[in-house]
């Protein structure tokens, strides 16, 4: 138990030790902005000082308006997600686990990957009008990619040695995705949600920006129709710190999640 607690806390040593460079960075960044500001680099109509963008959002963050706003973004990312990883997962384990299907889908796969996600706003809307679904339907289209692709190169990552080994014992083929290919391919389909996650938060806000679909990209898009530029400011750092929330807030629970795999242990990321 003593050496537990004293990983732990080597461990949280070392989290504390690596954040440090890069709070320095962000104050220095702070510093820099507000003396610009201060000296008239930075026109105050375009570019507000960082000490009036930080009490702005101050007194935006005690307005119920602005947790509506989060709360909004947050659902259409929320869903948008969920809805890429029922499809995405799956998806990515049938296609991983069928060569010949990898190679029937790979070029519609790489066509349609590329495609950006805001080109489909007319016909989002046209299909599903202005609202959530349209912000749904274009996190779902962005964050599908990063799930299927990681999901497929994870199973076909998987030891083959492992599988033959499975099949020399009969074992099925459901029992083989469950006992093998699942455990061997998490950490790639963590790194698939990582990844759509920040995807998803960027298109939910962009949905709210082009379309107009409630949430804090919305409310950007009417502080800068009434000139309140600082209100704009202090919005595009509150979803800065709503993306870093939730990166890290997955990345905690992929390392507990995942604590079994030797990728995720303790000595390895020492």
């Amino acid at each position: 138990m003593l050496q537990s607690n004293m990983v732990n806390l080597a461990a949280r040593l070392r989290g504390i030790g690596k954040a440090i460079p890069s709070l320095v960075v962000v104050l220095a960044v702070l510093l820099i902005w507000e003396g610009l500001s201060r000296i008239g680099v930075l026109p105050e109509r375009w570019a507000p000082s960082a000490s009036s963008v930080l009490v702005t959002l101050a007194q935006q963050v005690v307005t119920p308006s602005f947790w509506t706003a989060v709360a909004q973004t947050l659902e259409g990312w929320a869903v948008g997600l969920f809805v890429a990883t029922l499809i995405g997962v799956p998806l990515g384990l049938v296609i991983g686990s069928v060569p010949l299907l990898y190679h029937a889908l790979r070029v519609p796969i790489e066509f349609l990957r590329p495609v950006p996600s805001v080109a489909l706003v007319p016909l989002a809307i046209l299909v599903f009008g202005l609202g959530l679904s349209t912000k749904v339907f274009l996190v779902v289209f962005a964050a599908l990619w990063p799930l299927l692709l990681q999901t497929i190169y994870g199973v076909q990552d998987v030891d083959p040695v492992a599988m033959d080994t499975m099949r020399s014992f009969g074992v099925g083929r459901l029992r083989r995705l469950v006992l093998v290919t699942l455990p061997s391919a998490s950490p790639y389909i963590a790194t698939g949600l990582r990844l759509s996650s920040s995807v998803a938060l960027i298109l939910a806000i962009t949905a709210e920006l082009v379309v107009g679909a409630p949430g804090l990209g919305s409310q950007m898009t009417a502080a800068a129709n009434g000139n309140s530029t600082a209100v704009v400011y202090a919005l595009i750092v509150a979803t800065g710190a709503l993306g870093w929330a939730l990166s890290a807030a997955i990345r905690q629970a992929e390392r507990r999640a995942l604590a079994w795999h030797p990728a995720y242990r303790p000595s390895r990321a020492a």
